[in-house]
């Protein structure tokens, strides 16, 4: 048996604008969670906190308004988020599923996390994740690494096992 309608990422294609919207607000939840817990509350880091010039590593005003940039573009990934779902529940080929929806989100924060640790603590060096805290700075960039990976594996994980989009294995019959 053939699946005719075709397959996205080892998904029904039918699904794929509903897990797009849900990696979208993934990404602007991770970066919400991000901006708001780590930078905000924890303060652990600011946007340019670990910049190789100390002038601006120091300068809260400047690291305060980067923060804000940062937030503006997980505002904007939320939005698009939204829009995209919106969009995508009002096709009706398009399953409206929960499970669905919610791995996708997880596997966006996941990405978030994997975008963001690789760029801004490892390529860049702008700032790490808890410079201050007990351990290696690269213990900490690592586990937030490793925290993304395990999002966006276990938030797929959680897709694939939705009936509604996963794709049957095909059966073979024997010929009698």
């Amino acid at each position: 048996m053939s699946d005719r309608e075709g397959t996205w990422l080892g998904l029904r294609k039918r699904a794929k604008p509903l897990v797009q919207a849900g990696v979208l607000l993934g990404l602007g939840l991770g970066g919400f969670f991000d901006g708001i817990v780590i930078h905000q509350i924890l303060q652990w880091h600011h946007m340019l906190s670990s910049h190789h010039d100390p002038s601006i590593a120091n300068d809260l005003r400047l690291n305060m308004m980067a923060d804000g940039f940062f937030h503006v573009a997980t505002y904007i990934f939320t939005v698009l988020g939204v829009v995209l779902l919106w969009r995508a529940w009002r096709r009706p080929a398009v399953p409206r599923s929960g499970r669905t929806l919610f791995g996708s989100v997880i596997s966006g924060w996941g990405l978030f996390n994997l975008g963001e640790g690789i760029v801004n603590h490892h390529l860049l060096g702008i700032h790490h994740v808890w410079p201050a805290g007990p351990g290696s700075v690269l213990l900490w960039d690592g586990a937030f690494l490793v925290w993304g990976i395990l999002f966006v594996i276990g938030g797929y994980a959680i897709v694939r096992g939705d009936e509604a989009v996963s794709v049957a294995p095909e059966v073979e019959t024997e010929p009698t």
